[in-house]
């Protein structure tokens, strides 16, 4: 006999859709994840998933992070070319309650649940003062960014589109990478760096400035590439981290993250002793007369699977007090 469960909690991006189900204890239970670009919808992809793990008894209660902007109940997905609706979900699966919420607005309410284990710690060991607001920003597909306000009554998440924010360059480099992106893409946001296409966008414009062949074919070769020793994968990687710090830092002085700024995303992870060990803490930490400000603030790199899971299965409870 099936297990009974409380709800079905998902994690959908540009390039993977990832689901569990929650127990009556609120414990995650058989996490899969499948490839988005094989199916044509994300009911066909609830379907099948529901179908291999849940057979006829469905969970209740739907909480799925998306990535991209939530309006209305609805979403549109960023980097992919699905579009659905709280209303649909609901018809469809017979469910009693669905949230759609954003991925990492989802992965800022985990944030504060994660072990050590689960995080990596970029630069110094300091402890954020309790209360204070927090910041998760990181690389895939695209470029997510999320906020959470701390106070008395609980947590809340603050989605936002923070990617899409314009790219700020820091050096003489970084101006003439944004005068090549400006010249094949217009205006130049964050994400047209720090994403998985931007990688290699970024690869592309430190060759021309070199005046040397880009022979790599993607940004898997370019990180395969760099972990080889190969000069200008290497300079890529290395400065591809170096924005990210740079982005980071801005990020915690826009929210006032003084509880600790989280590193998260699909790409992050393999990028994990260059964060630790590049200049990624030293950018987050130039930032003129705020460089004393930023430099107490903790930063942290995710290493937990499943971060916007855990996220959803925290909405999830609080969708059950309710």
């Amino acid at each position: 006999m099936r297990a009974q469960f409380e709800g079905l909690v998902g994690d959908v991006g540009g390039t993977n859709a990832r689901f569990a189900l929650v127990d009556p204890q609120g414990h995650i239970r058989h996490p899969r994840s499948f490839p988005a670009k094989d199916y044509a919808s994300l009911t066909d992809v609830i379907a099948e998933y529901l179908e291999q793990t849940a057979g006829r008894r469905r969970p209740p209660r739907a909480v799925i992070a998306v990535a991209g902007p939530v309006l209305d109940g609805e979403i549109e997905f960023t980097n992919l070319h699905w579009q659905v609706s709280e209303g649909d979900l609901l018809a469809h699966f017979e469910f009693e309650a669905v949230e759609l919420i954003n991925d990492f607005a989802a992965q800022a309410l985990a944030c504060p649940l994660l072990e050590p284990d689960d995080l990596k710690v970029l630069g110094p060991e300091i402890r954020g003062p309790s209360g204070c607001p927090q910041v998760v920003l990181g690389a895939g597909t695209g470029f997510g960014v999320a906020g959470l306000a701390r106070g008395e009554r609980g947590d809340v998440a603050v989605a936002t589109e923070g990617g899409h924010a314009g790219f700020a360059p820091c050096d003489d480099v970084e101006i003439e990478i944004l005068r090549r992106l400006q010249a094949r893409h217009g205006r130049v946001s964050i994400e047209r760096l720090l994403s998985g296409p931007g990688l290699f966008d970024l690869y592309q414009a430190l060759a021309d400035i070199e005046g040397v062949g880009a022979e790599l074919a993607d940004e898997k070769s370019v990180t395969a590439a760099a972990a080889e020793g190969d000069r200008l994968a290497d300079a890529t990687v290395d400065r591809f981290c170096a924005i990210m710090g740079s982005v980071a830092g801005d990020l915690a002085l826009t929210f006032g993250a003084r509880g600790g700024v989280f590193i998260s995303g699909g790409l992050a992870p393999r990028l994990a002793d260059r964060l630790a060990n590049g200049r990624f803490r030293a950018r987050f930490e130039e930032k003129g007369r705020l460089s004393e400000y930023v430099a107490q603030i903790p930063t942290s790199l995710v290493l937990h699977p499943y971060p916007a899971i855990v996220g959803a299965s925290r909405e999830l409870a609080q969708m059950e007090r309710l």
